[in-house]
């Protein structure tokens, strides 16, 4: 998704070669992969002569968001505060980085 949402509408073929330095997949894994995002409607494709070029449908901030869910579902069993009480004790945060976080708990707290 990161590079449809970097450069679209995109053929299979240049995904498969931008992937290709940065990963162990073959060509028909990626095609797969295209296959079933077009299956769950968060890529679209539009053909052209033999090639199809696809282009996103879903957005990034909605997907991010999904994910987030996911993963505290699957990891946390849906719960944030051991989530983010394992994040804050084992990540290095910069003084603007605990700054934001404040602000954003604050904000929280007063909706």
């Amino acid at each position: 998704m990161k590079l449809l949402w970097a450069k679209n509408p995109s053929t299979a073929n240049e995904m498969v070669e931008k992937l290709s330095p940065t990963t162990a997949w073959k060509p028909k894994t990626i095609k797969t992969l295209l296959t079933r995002l077009v299956k769950k409607k968060a890529v679209g494709y539009e053909k052209k002569g033999r090639e199809y070029h696809y282009y996103p449908l879903a957005e990034k901030s909605e997907c991010i968001k999904a994910e987030s869910h996911s993963f505290l579902r699957r990891v946390y069993n849906g719960a944030t505060k051991p989530m983010l009480a394992a994040f804050l004790e084992n990540e290095d945060l910069s003084p603007e980085d605990i700054k934001e976080l404040k602000r954003i708990l604050n904000k929280k707290g007063r909706g």
